[in-house]
């Protein structure tokens, strides 16, 4: 299915969900962070849904950013929702209870990258290219870039990033940590990050879901609270069906067969 920007289709239980505005280097306008959002709804709602993919269309971008001709003639008050969305995009990506594969095919600068950034996993291209040159513009970034990008890099890093606007290539996000993979090509992108897509699907849903809210509770919680929350999930996990399923596979050398609940 598509829609106006964006390309939904679903496959075995993996969602991949295009930005589709090859033209434009899938720059993210106020639409298309509508749809993004609307769309990332929809996977979570579908319980035949077990992962998500997020890519560009064609092999030159990911997201170059936000669409800049949105930026034109807007002052603090005009240009407010566009923030709030985006970071409402972001936090709500960050939120879902499946896991979220950012597949990086080329440039993912500015709001392209903060969307990125709000996937619990990412794999790049080796013409990946990433960044945020928002203060080339006389700008910040505002999708969240300036709280993410110090979590995942370091404070450093990501100052270094943020305030020289450089863009740095994969195997250099590879090294600071804020992408986990590099590919070759667009083509062994595509196909790795499907293999991993289809490996998280056989996985237990329920314990998916609270081994990544414990996950990003490292980001938010002091870590006693933390601690205290882990305790409360995995105890939670033992009244699942899969780890009935996945204990008595292993005792009998089998694979599991989850069924996620």
């Amino acid at each position: 299915m598509s829609e106006e920007g964006v390309l939904y289709e679903v496959k075995d239980g993996v969602v991949t969900i295009t930005i589709n505005r090859p033209k434009k280097y899938n720059a993210l306008n106020m639409e298309v962070v509508r749809t993004l959002r609307e769309l990332m709804e929809r996977a979570e709602k579908d319980s035949g849904v077990r992962v998500v993919v997020l890519t560009g269309a064609g092999d030159k971008a990911f997201a170059a950013g936000a669409d800049i001709t949105e930026f034109k003639d807007r002052d603090s008050e005009t240009v407010r929702p566009l923030a709030e969305n985006g970071q409402e995009l972001c936090r709500y990506i960050e939120s879902m209870s499946k896991p979220v594969i950012a597949a990086i095919n080329g440039f993912a600068l500015g709001g392209g990258c903060e969307v990125a950034m709000a996937c619990d996993i990412r794999y790049a291209s080796a013409n990946a290219r990433l960044g945020q040159p928002e203060i080339n513009l006389g700008i910040i970034p505002g999708f969240g870039g300036t709280v993410r990008l110090p979590r995942l890099v370091g404070l450093g890093k990501a100052k270094e990033l943020v305030l020289t606007g450089d863009h740095i290539k994969a195997e250099e996000a590879l090294r600071i940590g804020l992408v986990e993979r590099v590919f070759d090509s667009v083509e062994a992108l595509r196909k790795g990050v499907m293999e991993l897509a289809e490996k998280l699907a056989k996985k237990p849903g329920v314990a998916v879901k609270l081994a990544k809210q414990s996950l990003n509770n490292a980001w938010s919680m002091p870590l006693s609270e933390n601690l205290s929350f882990e305790v409360d999930v995995f105890c939670q996990t033992f009244d699942t069906e899969d780890k009935d399923e996945g204990v008595d596979a292993f005792l009998n050398k089998r694979e599991p067969q989850f069924k996620h609940r």
